[in-house]
C-alpha cells in the first residue's frame, strides 16, 4: 500500500498549532475537549525524533522496560550510561534486533542497535553505540494524491560516553551524541515549503548509587540511578523558524537485587519518567501563550530547551493532576539461575491521555560463557494498538576477556 505516513507526520508537526486551536480546556473535567460537556481529549507529548525513547534492547525490553538501575552491560548507555563504570569484564558489545509495526504487515521496518564498553582503568569506562531506525520503503504524494516519488526514510544517532566512578559506590557519566533524522528530505508541504534532514547534537548526564544490603542469610544490593538524557538543541526539517523539541527524558530509578545462593538471584526494578518538554496548550487559552505572527508558532513551543525542561513540571492546562499524568511507570522483574538462565517479566503504564501505552512483557536470558542472548515479548492490556504489540525481539551480547 503506499506509504506517506512519515511525510503526513511532518505536517502535523509544523502544522500543530491549527491542530491544538480545536481544543479548550474543561475546568470542571480537569482535561481538554473539543466542547464543554465533551469526553476529554488526549494531550500527548509531541516531539520530534521519538526513536530515541524507544527502548533497545531485549532485556530490559522483557521487564516492562525498566532499564535505569538494573545491572550494567552495554546497553546501559541508553538508560544509564553511569553504571558503566562499575562493569566487570574489560570489554564487551551487544547488538538487538527490535521488528516495528508487524501488526501492519510491514518487514523493511525495524530498530538495529549496536552498543559497547571498554574499561580504561579501575575507575573509568568508555561507552559507545549507534541506534539505526529504518522507515522501510516509502511512495509519496502530493497534496492531490499523485505520485511524487520514493524514499527510504531513516533515523540514527552516534552516542560516546564516559563513565567514571566518584567512590566505591558512587558513579557519574556524560554522553555526547549526534542525531541525524531524514523523514521526507527532497519532499515539499504545499508549494514553497521544502522538506530537509533534521540534525541536532545532544548530551546525557547520569548517576548512579550502589548500596549493598544485608537481608537475613541473603546479600544484596540497592541500586538508584538518575539521568536526564536528550538535551539538546531543536530539530527543524523545513529551514525555517518552526523546531521541534528533542525527547529530552528525566529517568529516576531503583532496583534490588537479592543472592539467595551461589545459584539463585532475584532482581526487582522500578523506573519512572517524565519528558522534559511543553505540554500542548489550547488556542482558546489566550492567557498561557501568544502566537509568534512570523510563523504562527505559539511561544510555548519556542522556548528553549532548557526553558521548556524546567517549564514542564508546572505548564500544564490541568495543573498538579494533568502533571502527574505525565509520569511513564515500568515495573520489572528477572531471575537468574546459575547466572546462565534468565526468566523476565515486567509491566509498564502510561496515561490514557498522554499515550495510552499500557503493556506485559516477558522474557528470557541465556548466557554461556562470554556469549548471551536475551529475548523480549510484548502484549498489550488495552484495546489501544502499538508498533511493538506480539513483537520478537532479541539481543546479542559477547563478553572478551576474564570477569574481574
Amino acid at each position: 500500500m503506499t506509504k506517506n505516513l512519515f511525510l503526513l507526520i511532518i505536517g502535523a508537526l509544523i502544522a500543530s498549532v491549527n491542530i491544538v486551536s480545536a481544543q479548550i480546556y474543561d475546568t470542571a473535567q480537569g482535561c481538554l475537549v473539543e466542547a464543554p460537556g465533551e469526553p476529554c481529549l488526549p494531550n500527548t507529548l509531541l516531539t520530534a525524533t521519538p526513536f530515541l525513547r524507544i527502548t533497545p534492547d531485549a532485556r530490559s525490553g522483557g521487564m516492562g522496560d525498566a532499564g535505569i538501575a538494573i545491572s550494567a552491560d552495554p546497553n546501559a548507555l541508553h538508560f544509564n550510561a553511569s553504571k558503566l563504570a562499575m562493569v566487570n569484564n574489560n570489554l564487551s558489545l551487544s547488538a538487538t534486533y527490535t521488528p516495528w509495526l508487524r501488526q501492519l504487515g510491514l518487514n523493511d521496518v525495524y530498530l538495529a542497535y549496536l552498543t559497547g564498553y571498554k574499561k580504561i582503568d579501575d575507575l573509568s569506562t568508555l561507552g559507545f553505540g549507534i541506534r539505526f531506525f529504518s522507515l522501510g520503503d516509502i511512495a509519496f504524494t502530493d497534496n492531490e494524491g499523485f505520485p511524487s516519488g520514493s524514499g527510504k526514510p531513516r533515523e540514527f544517532d552516534l552516542s560516546l560516553a564516559y563513565a567514571r566512578k566518584l567512590g566505591e559506590n558512587f558513579s557519574a557519566a556524560f554522553t555526547a551524541k549526534y542525531i541525524y533524522s531524514n523523514l521526507a528530505a527532497g519532499q515539499q508541504i504545499g508549494n514553497d515549503i521544502e522538506i530537509t534532514a533534521g540534525t541536532s547534537f545532544a548530551a546525557d548526564l547520569s548517576l548512579t548509587y550502589m548500596m549493598p544490603l544485608n537481608v537475613g542469610n541473603y546479600g544484596s544490593d540497592l541500586t538508584f540511578g538518575l539521568a536526564v538524557t536528550n538535551m539538546g538543541a531543536k530539530v527543524t526539517y523545513t529551514n525555517d523558524l518552526t523546531k521541534d523539541y528533542l525527547p529530552g527524558n528525566l529517568g529516576i530509578g531503583a532496583a534490588w537485587k537479592i543472592d539467595f545462593d551461589e545459584y539463585n538471584t532475584f532482581t526487582i526494578a522500578a523506573d519512572i519518567n517524565k519528558l522534559l518538554v511543553p505540554t500542548p496548550v489550547p488556542f482558546q487559552d489566550t492567557l498561557r501563550y501568544d502566537i509568534d505572527p512570523k510563523n504562527g508558532t505559539p511561544d510555548y513551543k519556542e522556548k528553549s530547551f532548557f526553558g521548556a525542561a524546567l517549564g514542564s513540571f508546572s505548564d500544564a492546562s490541568g495543573g498538579v493532576s494533568e502533571e502527574f499524568m505525565e509520569l511513564y511507570y515500568s515495573l520489572g522483574f528477572e531471575y537468574w539461575y546459575d547466572n546462565q538462565f534468565a526468566v523476565r517479566a515486567g509491566y509498564y503504564y502510561e496515561s490514557p491521555l498522554k499515550g495510552d501505552r499500557q503493556f506485559l512483557t516477558v522474557g528470557l536470558g541465556l548466557k554461556y560463557n562470554v556469549f548471551g542472548m536475551n529475548l523480549s515479548y510484548l502484549v498489550p492490556t488495552n484495546n489501544r494498538k502499538g508498533p511493538l504489540d506480539n513483537t520478537l525481539r532479541f539481543s546479542l551480547l559477547y563478553d572478551f576477556g576474564d570477569e574481574e
